[in-house]
């Protein structure tokens, strides 16, 4: 008897079988609801992963990549690769999203650095009160501190 018909006796002994259970035996699971992890990623968490992706790539002013890249750039260039636009400017970015508060961020959005209701910079929330950005002429795009209160959470729709 092979493994795979093992299968109906794990589920009639234990009334269920774990994903995991069906994988080692050979089991394909199908269930409403359940989608793959690449299906399940946002776009936001794609986005997230491009602009990690631009580790170390230099600041340049006006700049969307592929290789170089200014804040709004940045963030620009990696929604697009997940088939989101945003506008070219990090307050017309921020006009665009929905305003959401810190307590509901989540990796993947967009925080917004403002000086009274002028938005002067944007990066892509990383978790742990991080943010990947490309800071300001003479750096590279990096993962840094979120380093001001003065910020604004948006998501991209």
């Amino acid at each position: 008897m092979t493994a795979l018909n093992h299968v109906p006796s794990l589920l009639t002994r234990t009334g269920a079988a774990s994903v995991l259970t069906l994988a080692v035996v050979g089991g394909t699971v199908v269930a409403p609801g359940l989608t793959s992890e690449a299906e399940a990623a946002t776009h936001g968490t794609k986005a997230l992963k491009i602009a990690a992706s631009k580790k170390g790539s230099p600041y340049g002013y006006g700049s969307a990549g592929p290789n170089r890249f200014d804040c709004s750039g940045l963030t620009l260039y990696s929604f697009k690769k997940t088939g989101k636009k945003l506008p070219r400017t990090a307050a017309a970015q921020y006009n665009k999203t929905k305003h959401i508060s810190k307590s509901s961020r989540t990796r993947g959005d967009l925080v917004f650095f403002h000086s009274g209701r002028n938005v002067y910079h944007v990066g892509i929330y990383a978790g742990n009160n991080r943010i990947w950005h490309a800071p300001k002429r003479g750096t590279v795009v990096r993962l840094e501190k979120i380093w001001s209160k003065s910020v604004w959470y948006g998501r991209v729709r």
